[in-house]
């Protein structure tokens, strides 16, 4: 039996563990505090601002007035809007395909222990570190039919019977943008990749190698397996970036030719700060937000099956 005395003098015992405890909570609420502040400022208040101004005839000049639900519905009869959502689309898949068959490799060939091996891995990843406006500007350049560097060349080494302007049709035009996303974003995806393959224990592969398995094999039933959570994570920000597309088309190629390479961003872009209807760029604004919260879903649900498992 506990005595009276004896239970009077657990309470304080338990109150004195638990002051410590909360102390501590306190002291962690502290220390991500500053990171809340940021993302309710920088985030949940623009978020929020934005979803408000979609609700109104937002002009620049003047008096706003609340239309509710206008906007959007004027979104479902707007073509140009979802003809350039049907071309972000293609080229996020496009792209996200050339990203990974240019990174794969290189995170194959830099994981491995070889001479020059940080030398190949600051390369590969130097032109993460450009910007991407400064990357269009660069590309802008090289891709001039007079002044720049890819036509001429081509023309001096033979290739082509005279100067070409790449930009001037859609498939060479858009072929070029997907090269100049791939030199700047592979050597990231690169990283990303590698760090999966460098997390894979290296006596699995051994097992499997003994056990008479070829690379293809090993790769087939181990590697990618286990990197699962990599590539999903890999993907979400290739798919994210891809959908967000604006600097490129609007530097390099300015919607053209003939308005076919209008993004999703670059139209609302040009609805809010062109046009000026900035209530109808929220409304626009939200709805690809919704857009891209529906695919980031999609694309987690990857992340929630255990590794390994097919």
């Amino acid at each position: 039996m506990i005595s009276t005395t004896q239970a009077a003098g657990a309470i304080p015992r338990t109150r004195a563990r638990r002051r410590p405890a909360r102390k501590a909570q306190w002291a962690g609420l502290l220390f991500v505090l500053p990171a809340v502040a940021l993302v309710v400022v920088f985030f949940v208040v623009p978020l929020a601002m934005t979803a408000w101004m979609s609700l109104h005839n937002w002009p620049l000049m003047g008096v706003s007035r609340f239309i509710g639900l206008d906007n959007y519905l004027a979104i479902a009869r707007d073509t140009r809007f979802w003809n350039a959502l049907r071309f972000t689309a293609l080229y996020t898949v496009v792209v996200t395909i050339a990203i990974f068959a240019a990174a794969f490799p290189l995170a194959l060939f830099v994981e491995k222990p070889r001479p020059f091996g940080g030398f190949y891995r600051t390369a590969y990843s130097l032109p993460v570190v450009v910007g991407f406006a400064s990357a269009s500007l660069l590309w802008a350049w090289l891709l001039n039919v007079d002044a720049g560097l890819f036509s001429p060349a081509a023309e001096a080494l033979g290739l082509t019977a005279g100067r070409v302007n790449l930009l001037a049709d859609f498939d060479p035009a858009f072929w070029s943008i997907i090269a100049m996303v791939v030199w700047k974003v592979a050597g990231f995806t690169m990283v990303i990749l590698m760090t999966g393959l460098q997390g894979i224990p290296a006596d699995y592969l051994e097992a499997a190698k003994i056990d008479g398995a070829g690379p293809w094999a090993r790769f087939r039933r181990i590697t990618l397996p286990l990197m699962r959570r990599t590539i999903a994570l890999a993907l979400i920000l290739s798919v994210t970036g891809s959908m967000l597309a604006f600097d490129q088309f609007y530097i390099i190629l300015g919607g053209g030719p003939r308005n076919q390479t209008v993004t999703a961003v670059y139209w609302i872009f040009n609805q809010s700060f062109v046009s000026f209807r900035l209530g109808y760029g929220a409304a626009l604004s939200m709805v690809l937000l919704g857009i891209l919260l529906v695919l980031s879903v999609i694309q987690l649900r990857l992340l929630r099956h255990p590794e390994g498992e097919s």
